[in-house]
């Protein structure tokens, strides 16, 4: 300890909640997504799947903040690393180096090659729309200032300006103005709420041909036959929907796709910000559907929520220096050594078991208490799961039509935390997805226990008992 260092007393803060509510009304921006709902929770802690309000009641969390927490909340080990580096290089300017971005990058970087069998490099920022911004200029750098992308109806890239143009709610766009770059959206194969009397793969392969129909003449806007251009970069994808409600595509369709774009010089940019990191049973998630991508975006649970890190990987030829120099792109806090430091703790802990493994099992049992609640409940019209990303799609009684009514009540009665197994009080947190925000998107723990699942099975079965009694 030197000259400057002090040790301060912890400040332990006497104000209310009630104090803290009219406060917050008065001081904080209603500009996140905080005031979705009327009277925000207050939470005061958490461990492994479960917040605790002031009363110390447990809410069991199925969506582990958006799946940015995949390792469970106050992750000892993960923990443990934040403490280090906190103590010995907790900054540094981004214009240096450290050992733990260096070995994250050739990490990442590595897998990637052996995955999908191109050499190529990884570049850092904090967030995951930062990251997609980040993206945005590479596509647009290497394929000489192209700038309309095609992306999904249903999917979300995040709400800066340019991820905004490639996510399909308009609601994102509508109070700030013209986006004359917004992406062509196009049909993703959600196979529930599409046509009749086609099997999955059927309807996957329909969507792809209706997406190669664009290209059979100049008079479909997107494609000059004569130059053999394309007026369009990049198509972004999300392999599994995140906000768009946890949609699984059927095996064909990414394989049909790609061959697609590859025709026709298109890039295919992948965004696994909310299913990478094993959500699915595999630390990507476009691992499954048997295609390598051109861009890799990735964020949130890479560093188990504890420090925002995010970053893209990309094909040698598109990031070398030569094409994409220094300064590029930039953020103060790009490559943090904090993010950094827990992000290869991360990769080097779910490498050191079949950590795909326990995860496939567990989604599986998960899925099968979830189907055995569709058997019991109409207002379940579909149940579906690949891993840990699992949904629910929650509809009126004829089990199709959409019911976004009971659902925003049932996430609202989840946290009254009054829910009783065995003695015990619980509240429950879930999320809300899906194109008619009718979908529990589920992201729990991939740390879950055999027990947590059954009381997660327990408490919604007695959410969809309420709910259909009410």
């Amino acid at each position: 300890m030197n000259a400057y260092t002090q040790i301060a007393e912890p400040v332990v803060s006497t104000t209310t909640e009630e104090e803290l509510r009219s406060l917050e009304a008065a001081y904080c921006s209603h500009g996140d997504t905080v005031h979705y709902t009327d009277h925000p929770k207050f939470f005061s802690g958490c461990e492994g799947s479960f917040l605790f309000d002031s009363s110390e009641t447990p809410f069991l969390d199925l969506q582990m903040w958006y799946s940015a927490v995949n390792f469970g909340y106050r992750n000892e080990r993960l923990n443990a690393v934040a403490h280090r580096q906190l103590d010995q290089l907790p900054q540094v300017a981004s214009q240096y180096l450290h050992r733990e971005k260096v070995e994250l990058a050739a990490m990442i970087a590595q897998d990637a090659e052996r995955k999908f069998g191109n050499k190529g490099r990884v570049h850092f920022n904090v967030g995951g729309s930062q990251a997609v911004e980040d993206s945005l200029k590479l596509v647009r750098n290497y394929t000489g200032g192209k700038s309309l992308m095609f992306a999904f109806e249903g999917g979300y890239h995040g709400r800066t300006l340019g991820a905004t143009a490639i996510t399909s709610s308009y609601r994102y766009r509508r109070r700030y103005g013209h986006f004359g770059e917004r992406a062509q959206f196009i049909e993703f194969p959600y196979h529930f709420r599409g046509p009749k009397g086609m099997s999955k793969e059927e309807y996957g392969h329909q969507c792809v041909q209706k997406f190669a129909r664009l290209f059979e003449s100049e008079y479909n806007g997107v494609w000059d036959p004569k130059a053999g251009k394309s007026e369009y970069a990049a198509f972004y994808i999300e392999p599994i929907q995140g906000t768009g409600g946890y949609v699984i595509p059927p095996m064909n369709f990414f394989i049909e796709l790609k061959k697609v774009l590859d025709e026709h010089g298109i890039l295919m940019v992948v965004d696994e910000i909310q299913m990478g990191v094993y959500r699915t049973g595999k630390l990507w998630s476009i691992e499954h559907f048997g295609v390598s991508p051109d861009v890799l975006v990735f964020g949130k649970a890479i560093t188990n929520g504890l420090n925002p890190l995010s970053g893209i990987w990309a094909r040698e030829e598109m990031i070398n220096p030569t094409i994409f120099p220094p300064g590029s792109t930039h953020s103060t806090f790009a490559s943090n050594p904090m993010g950094t430091a827990v992000a290869l703790e991360t990769l080097k802990m779910v490498q050191e078991e079949d950590f795909g493994a326990s995860v496939m099992a567990k989604g599986a049992l998960f899925l099968e208490g979830l189907k055995e609640l569709k058997s019991r409940h109409a207002i379940i019209g579909e149940v579906d799961g690949l891993g840990l990303a699992l949904r629910m799609e929650i509809c009126q009684a004829d089990s199709y039509t959409p019911d976004k009514a009971t659902l925003d009540w049932m996430c609202d009665e989840g946290m009254k935390g009054d829910l009783y197994v065995n003695g015990q009080t619980y509240g429950l947190v879930l999320d809300v997805g899906g194109y008619h925000k009718n979908v529990i998107t589920f992201a729990p723990n991939l740390m879950i226990s055999t027990e947590e699942i059954k009381l997660a099975i327990e408490l919604l079965d007695q959410l969809l008992n309420r709910a259909e009694r009410r």
